[in-house]
């Protein structure tokens, strides 16, 4: 049986891993690729480390995408918080997002997450839907959350 912090391969050969520190200007051409405020690179360095913080190798080495995750001490009931998920967008539609997405929840609830929270894009129809299908629900919408003023849909789901 595989655990969430092992190396895990899909179907189509790409394997979910820790992030290294070799990764990182791959995920910041992810991230340059996706957003229209991407993170900075140092941002991401500062997750290093991170149980949850995910990326998909292809079998050719490249970085196809990535999950910056990490876990809040929350008076012994400990939360999740999703912070950034993007697919290199020659890779999406693929599955990638949901695999790194499931594989995050895994390692979150593993490390003892007994909920997990996001902030999306009110705008951001594909990833509300992804998220709804891993059990996401909406809570709140935050208005003017985005430094370019659009709104913010916060989203939790509660872990088995």
């Amino acid at each position: 049986m595989t655990t969430p912090l092992e190396a895990t391969t899909t179907r189509d050969g790409v394997t979910i891993r820790k992030a290294e520190r070799a990764d990182l200007l791959a995920i910041v051409r992810i991230e340059n690729a996706s957003f229209p405020q991407p993170w900075p690179y140092d941002a991401f360095e500062t997750f290093l480390g991170e149980d949850a913080f995910l990326v998909g190798e292809t079998p050719a080495g490249q970085i196809a995408g990535y999950i910056v995750a990490d876990l809040t001490p929350n008076y012994g009931r400990d939360i999740g918080h999703i912070k950034d998920v993007a697919v290199h967008p020659d890779r999406r539609g693929e599955g990638l997002g949901s695999a790194l997405l499931g594989r995050a929840l895994a390692t979150l609830a593993a490390n003892g997450a007994h909920s997990v929270k996001l902030e999306v894009r009110r705008s951001n129809d594909g990833a509300k839907r992804l998220y709804r299908r891993f059990g996401f629900d909406p809570l709140r919408r935050v208005s003017g959350y985005y430094e370019d003023g659009d709104d913010a849909i916060i989203m939790v789901r509660e872990l088995d």
